[in-house]
């Protein structure tokens, strides 16, 4: 098989991918906030050494919710002087959410640039060591595979919203000149409208990409890097940025994009503009982290939802990846430190889960596209190849979903649209 390189990038998983189916808190309350004598410090450190380091990061955060600077930072200190980044997964979990929260008290949060993105060894390493990435890649790889076959498509377009590193595309790509080949046919013409905030980055995948299908014969294939700047909308750079083709079937990425619009009729009024584009198919994967109705201004709440969230998460490298592994803790500190921190400053919509994404998608005229029993499948055997703990499981949503859990906590969604 031919791989995909960038550093120890992994084969892809192109062989999993294949035709479509013949059928188918507490809160401490800190009255001291005007006068802060250094005895008081010395109170918080004592009464930390009661309390869980949860405890701590959710006082830390109602504290500066309700303004207490002082208090906030002194929390955070305690926490940070309690929780060991090298400890077990709780003291790791307190001490992340301790950093995202000190780091919102010194730069007031809404003068607070995003911290820099994960290296590629890291993000590289995210993708080994835990299932989240490759269960979203491949679920919706097979969701476009499908509904490129079903319109005997010739020629495909595909807009990634996120590019990232382009890890997604070599299973694809793979699986079009695979199936080419058994059927005697020509694959389609594959373009990728790749979307970022990175230069150098979508320069280095679309270089990587366009090498890869060369060594496949895919001589047609196209990448068209779209630089993005940031935005809490950013359909309009989107809109001037796409060349749309009457001859080709559309296929729109939306994996881990969703969450970063901002205000309540974002993703709604967003995903509008995306069905106006008239696409045979649209794919949303994105985190299940907590309850529709929770408000986002709310810290304590926020933060709450994100810790339940992120401790599973921590508890699932910890049972997959043995103690002190420095490819955990570069993840820990690199990707996940970095959405921890988005999620404390109030970069992204932190609780949301598939119900309200599917309601937004109803709502901007999109119909539900279920996945296959294929998909669903490979979805389990992926996890079963590589990633052999019996806490993961793919459970199918009611409304369609293809849902990564752990201990049946959902973890990622998968869902397909049109």
């Amino acid at each position: 098989m031919r791989r995909y390189e960038e550093h120890h990038c992994w084969p892809p998983d192109a062989a999993m991918l294949g035709p479509p189916p013949g059928g188918d808190g507490d809160r401490d309350d800190d009255n001291a906030t005007a006068h802060h004598q250094p005895h008081e410090n010395r109170a918080v450190v004592v009464a930390a050494s009661s309390s869980s380091p949860r405890h701590l990061v959710l006082a830390c955060a109602d504290r500066l919710h309700r303004g207490d600077l002082d208090g906030a930072r002194r929390a955070a200190d305690a926490v940070l002087s309690l929780a060991d980044p090298r400890g077990d997964a709780a003291d790791r979990l307190a001490h992340h959410f301790a950093r995202a929260l000190a780091r919102r008290v010194v730069s007031n949060a809404a003068a607070a640039g995003p911290p820099p993105p994960p290296s590629t060894s890291a993000y590289l390493a995210y993708n080994q060591i835990a299932p989240f990435l490759r269960f979203a890649h491949l679920t919706a790889n097979q969701a476009i595979l499908e509904a490129a076959a079903g319109r005997a498509a010739r020629r495909v377009h595909i807009v990634d919203l996120d590019a990232a590193h382009g890890v997604q595309w070599p299973p694809l790509l793979q699986a079009l000149a695979v199936a080419g080949r058994a059927e005697a046919d020509p694959p389609p013409e594959v373009r990728i409208t790749g979307a970022g905030t990175d230069a150098d980055a979508l320069r280095r995948t679309g270089d990587r990409l366009r090498a890869f299908a060369a060594s496949l014969s895919l001589p047609s294939f196209r990448f068209h890097p779209l630089l993005l700047q940031p935005s809490p909308f950013p359909a309009q750079q989107l809109a001037a940025g796409i060349e749309l083709r009457p001859d080709e079937t559309l296929a729109v990425n939306c994996v881990l994009f969703l969450h970063r619009l901002r205000g309540e009729g974002g993703a709604e009024e967003f995903l509008r503009w995306v069905k106006s584009m008239n696409p045979a198919v649209v794919t949303i994967a994105e985190r299940e982290e907590g309850r529709a109705e929770e408000e986002e201004d709310d810290l304590p709440r926020r933060a709450a939802a994100a810790m339940d969230y992120y401790a599973a998460v921590f508890d699932a490298l910890e049972a997959m990846v043995p103690p002190g592994s420095a490819d955990r803790l570069a993840v820990e500190r690199e990707v996940l430190g970095r959405e921890i921190d988005e999620a404390v400053v109030g970069r992204r919509w932190a609780t949301r889960g598939f119900e309200w994404w599917a309601d937004a998608a109803r709502a901007a005229g999109m119909a539900p596209r279920p996945l296959s029993t294929f998909a669903v499948a490979q979805a389990r055997f992926l996890l079963r190849l590589h990633y052999p703990s019996e806490g993961y499981d793919v459970a199918e949503e009611a409304r369609g979903a293809c849902v990564l859990r752990w201990q049946t906590r959902p973890l990622m969604s998968v869902s397909s649209w049109h």
